[in-house]
């Protein structure tokens, strides 16, 4: 079978490998969608996120669907949870295994990811999906399933102004999320004006055009007549992005930081967040989300398809990884069959 594999900095190389042999619980899965995550461009352009490099040759990507190969359920088309939590410690145990310090996570550290045409996983991972939901819209699932817990973690309560600073995936969607909540007016930025153009479409109320400088910051307190947003969310990984949200908020306001910066670091003005007395919370992927995702894409309430922007064969990767580095498009999808 084919496999990618990242080297290094922008190394990445395809190669054959031998189809794994699942072990005690796993399934053999064949990957028929995989999503180009901002995370998976943070190895690729940096050979690392966060605290966590690069150790050996890792095959990337953890938002996928596929069909299931073996066992009793083979021919089902499945969405796929890239974390596996202990399902022990404190935290899994309270209802939080995003916080479990022992998750293994696919495309991170030791557990190779989804591109690649077959893998193996455990089948309490899989989720099925409904004739609804394509190959595609099963991959963005997962990113779905962030903004979800972004979302929860924002408590929008009915007739809030929300913001949403960063429309790459997860920023459109929860400009729809915002939308689906009950926000009385929603306003996005973007260094990009195509994702804009899909804001709106999304449902923003009102699109802003940022910079590195943050100048848009006093468009969205004219916007507000002053008195700031009540929810705000950074998607952007960017200082620039959280400084402008910590400003456009009201006293009083949540703060949620979805973004991951490039180089470790977040930093904001601490007397401007202090003096109003914000909320500030980060999120970190998610919990318990599928299934909500799941309806929220069958039941059509968020087109998943319209963010799918570019689809590649698995043997396009140098396309495809460039044209997601250059954020050309929206979501970027890589297609193992037929490489």
């Amino acid at each position: 079978m084919k496999v990618l594999r990242l080297h290094g900095i922008g190394d990445l190389r395809l190669h054959d490998e031998p189809v794994p042999v699942p072990g005690d619980g796993e399934v053999l899965l064949r990957v028929t969608a995989v999503g180009i995550c901002g995370s998976d461009l943070h190895w690729f352009e940096e050979g690392s996120i966060g605290d966590a490099g690069l150790a050996h040759p890792l095959v990337l990507g953890h938002e996928f669907a596929a069909v299931i190969e073996s066992g009793p359920r083979k021919g089902e088309r499945v969405a796929v949870d890239p974390a596996l939590p202990c399902g022990r410690c404190e935290f899994c145990e309270t209802g939080y295994p995003n916080f479990c310090k022992a998750t293994r996570f696919s495309g991170h550290g030791k557990d190779d990811g989804s591109l690649r045409e077959y893998m193996a996983w455990p089948e309490s991972a899989l989720f099925a999906l409904p004739d609804t939901i394509s190959d595609v819209d099963g991959a963005l699932l997962e990113p779905l399933g962030v903004a979800l817990y972004a979302l929860d973690l924002g408590q929008i309560r009915v007739g809030d102004t929300v913001g949403i600073f960063g429309c790459g995936p997860i920023g459109l969607m929860l400009v729809r999320l915002a939308q689906l909540s009950g926000a009385a007016r929603i306003i996005a930025t973007d260094l990009h004006p195509h994702r804009l153009d899909m804001a709106a479409e999304m449902g923003a109320d009102m699109v802003l055009q940022a910079d590195t400088l943050g100048s848009e910051r006093a468009a969205v307190l004219d916007a507000t007549g002053g008195r700031g947003i009540d929810v705000a969310f950074e998607i952007a990984g960017a200082n620039a992005a959280v400084e402008t949200a910590i400003d456009a908020a009201r006293p009083g306001a949540r703060v949620v930081l979805v973004g991951i910066p490039s180089d470790d670091r977040t930093s904001f003005s601490a007397s401007t967040a202090r003096r109003k007395g914000l909320t500030i919370q980060l999120c970190r992927r998610m919990a318990h989300t599928y299934p909500r995702a799941i309806a929220l894409a069958a039941s059509g309430q968020i087109d998943l398809a319209a963010l799918a922007s570019h689809h590649f064969a698995l043997g396009e990767y140098q396309q495809a990884f460039a044209v997601a580095a250059r954020r050309e498009g929206l979501k970027v999808v890589i297609q193992p069959k037929g490489c």
